[in-house]
């Protein structure tokens, strides 16, 4: 099934969690949870620092998706965001723990962090808020510890933007005619036609901010690599999956899984020399 599971209702920024996340049911279902940990523990597996205990960066954590992942499978976290009001529900979060801790984000680079600071880098539907997302994958290079990992999930493929006959097929079946939750939301979001105004203004504007979702400006898979492989890294996996939406017919997911894919998970170790 790919129902919503919220996992808390405090307030990063004012805003609700738990409406956070259901807003993000792509994000926050059973299925997508469950490859989610289970692509993690691949990468955790392959780190060979030598750490006792690995000490993991999650790059972009929002409300803390991947660092919950992260704790629970052992590691030390730090959680990094340019928002002020996730970190801050991190912090609460994650009180409980001595193995979590908070990074501010500029943005732009990863100025202070010193070089081979984490046996592990961590992003998860992240890279496509970021306008320069190249020169940041590079600063994740420059923190990794030689035989540490790099792990990117989620960013879309180009089976996405070509929308293949089977993959059109699936989006045809799987999503409703009308999403009436999405459809309420709207009608009762005043802040909501702000937004639409703005989206009027600038057909390219999105609510959520830098995004690149364009044919002409999405992110491009050969570049990250080879960015890897002049930094001396090696792929351990790289794996494309469909991935389970909240709105999809569940079974019409389970029909289409292993015929068409939209998004990818790349794992990579660097060398150690």
């Amino acid at each position: 099934m790919c129902e919503s599971e919220p996992v808390t209702s405090q307030k990063p920024d004012g805003t609700n969690v738990s409406v956070y996340e259901r807003k993000h049911r792509e994000i926050f279902n059973s299925v997508e949870q469950q490859r989610l940990r289970r692509a993690l523990q691949v990468a955790i597996d392959a780190i060979e620092t030598g750490s006792q205990t690995a000490t993991a960066l999650d790059y972009g954590c929002g409300s803390g998706n991947l660092t919950r992942h992260l704790l629970d499978l052992g590691l030390t976290t730090v959680s990094s965001d340019v928002s002020d009001g996730f970190l801050r529900l991190i912090e609460r979060t994650f009180a409980a723990s001595d193995r979590s801790s908070t990074l501010k984000l500029n943005g732009s680079d990863l100025a202070g962090v010193p070089d081979g600071a984490f046996d592990m880098v961590a992003t998860y539907s992240v890279l496509h808020h970021v306008p320069d997302y190249l020169a940041i994958v590079e600063e994740m290079c420059r923190v990794i510890k030689p035989g540490g990992i790099l792990y990117i999930d989620h960013e879309v493929v180009e089976e996405y933007y070509q929308r293949p006959p089977v993959y059109a097929e699936f989006l045809q079946k799987a999503r409703p005619r009308v999403d009436w939750r999405r459809v309420a939301r709207l009608v009762f979001d005043v802040r909501g036609y702000i937004h639409i105004l703005r989206r009027l203004m600038n057909p390219r504007y999105r609510r959520e901010g830098d995004i690149h979702v364009w044919p002409d400006d999405h992110i491009e898979w050969s570049k990250i690599e080879d960015i890897l492989t002049a930094n001396g890294f090696e792929t351990i996996l790289k794996q494309e999956y469909l991935l389970c939406k909240g709105i999809y017919d569940p079974q019409v997911y389970e029909q289409y899984k292993d015929r068409c894919v939209d998004e990818r998970v790349l794992i990579s170790r660097r060398k150690r020399t």
